[in-house]
């Protein structure tokens, strides 16, 4: 079975492309084949459009995935690139997530122009932020931080700390790690203060689900660990009906046969949330994460439930 000339499909922000590049590489070492051969499709997004406001005001994490999908459906890619944090928790029936490569680092990173801390931040500070879920941290343990909306790709959200418009951002350090941007890094939060997205530090591959010489293709690239933490967040998120438009936080972690899952629902301006812990074998995954779902949604608080 030859795999050449397998077309990859990919949002074009640096930090997408430098994803897909990895993809591609490691696909080409994999298989034999030469880079030239595995052709790269950048294709625009809805949501890569969107910069005057929140995604969850424009219709949610599809916003980054659609055109991609459109593009598997018509047979004009073969598998997309994605960061799998903004993967919908729900796709069309024809596609499936083919896997997931090792995680990468899955905490949020603090940059800062003044090199301050958020505990060392004078009140009033301003932290620009797309993420509800960030925001929500913040003022969870500064609620004299103002948030404000900040969109773009990596290189814009860093130039406007840089030039002070902004105090602080965060962003994630898998992202920054990918683009050679570590250095930028003022401090990593912990997962414990800052749980992160649902599948943050992953990249995501999809492909049709018919589409057996794909699968096989990408079975040499993907992480079993990562795809078993992968399923107990999704299936958290889910079972919330989680999207863009809640914070909300899960990680899962995998050691040996075992699978630790955190996750929690913030209210948005932090004064309250509710968290859950799981534990259990990783071939249970779907069932630790969705077990989780049902018992926040039992437990929030009404100021947290009417975020959902």
């Amino acid at each position: 079975m030859t795999f050449a000339n397998l077309r990859i499909g990919t949002r074009g922000s640096p930090l997408a492309l430098a994803q897909t590049h990895i993809v591609r590489t490691k696909l080409a070492q994999a298989h034999g084949i030469a880079l030239e051969d595995l052709p790269i499709e950048v294709i625009k997004t809805t949501g890569d459009q969107i910069q005057d406001r929140p995604l969850s005001q424009a219709g949610g994490k599809g916003l980054f995935t659609k055109e991609l999908d459109s593009a598997l459906l018509a047979q004009t890619i073969d598998l997309a690139v994605h960061s799998s944090k903004d993967l919908p928790t729900r796709l069309p029936s024809e596609i499936i997530i083919a896997g997931y490569l090792l995680r990468e680092d899955p905490r949020d990173a603090w940059i800062s122009h003044t090199g301050q801390t958020l505990d060392e931040l004078a009140p009033g500070s301003i932290v620009g932020t797309a993420s509800l879920r960030r925001a929500a941290q913040i003022k969870r343990r500064r609620p004299d931080i103002e948030t404000t909306l900040l969109r773009g790709n990596v290189e814009t959200r860093l130039r406007k700390v840089r030039e002070g418009e902004i105090d602080a951002t965060l962003l994630a350090a898998a992202g920054l790690n990918r683009l050679g941007l570590r250095d930028q890094i003022s401090a990593l939060l912990s997962l414990e203060d800052f749980p992160p997205a649902v599948g943050q530090g992953a990249i995501g591959v999809t492909c049709r689900s018919d589409d057996q010489t794909t699968r096989s293709a990408l079975k040499p690239l993907l992480d079993q660990a990562t795809g078993y933490a992968l399923m107990a967040e999704r299936a958290f998120l889910t079972t919330l009906d989680g999207s863009c438009r809640t914070p909300i936080a899960g990680y899962a972690e995998v050691l040996g046969d075992e699978l630790r899952f955190y996750g929690e629902v913030l209210k948005e301006d932090g004064s309250a949330f509710v968290f859950v812990r799981r534990e259990g074998r990783a071939l249970d995954a779907t069932k630790i994460g969705a077990e989780a779902g049902h018992e926040l949604l039992l437990r929030l608080p009404q100021g947290v439930r009417g975020s959902l």
